[in-house]
């Protein structure tokens, strides 16, 4: 048998499957995708605190092919990170969890809510709501235009 790298323990795989919409497999593709993003911070082996400690900055996340053309990249990156500026390998797999197909509605919903309410006060308000206009738009229209767009 050749040496096989170990990425996780086993009991970390247990664990990512409990706490995740992912198979074994999927969560080891994950980290694949993760470790594609800098794999100068990532290291191969995953099997102490990495998974929290080792992070990517959020601009190199925003820039995968499964968020670069969204307009709210930045902004999901910064409601999956746990202090705003970089994701570990947790969080990146806690945000594709989210967004997989098995994931339930009220996990969509929630991390929705989030993402929109972008002055965390838990209520979508105007601020919230010409925020999500400016970049549903890129930035397009001016002030008076996302003001009148919003009070309608």
């Amino acid at each position: 048998m050749g040496n096989k790298i170990v990425t996780f323990t086993e009991e970390q795989l247990e664990d990512y499957q409990d706490c995740t919409f992912f198979t074994r497999k999927e969560i080891l593709r994950v980290f694949k995708k993760f470790r594609e993003l800098n794999p100068t911070v990532v290291p191969r082996t995953m099997t102490g605190s990495e998974p929290i400690t080792a992070r990517v900055p959020c601009d190199q996340v925003a820039k995968m092919s499964e968020l670069k053309e969204n307009p709210f990249r930045h902004r999901i990156c910064s409601v999956f990170s746990r202090d705003g500026k970089g994701m570990s390998f947790e969080d990146f797999l806690d945000m594709l969890s989210a967004f997989s197909d098995h994931a339930p509605r009220d996990i969509k919903v929630y991390y929705a809510f989030r993402i929109y309410d972008f002055d965390g006060d838990q209520f979508l308000g105007t601020h919230d709501l010409e925020q999500t206009v400016q970049h549903l738009t890129r930035s397009e229209l001016v002030a008076d235009e996302i003001s009148l767009v919003c009070s309608k």
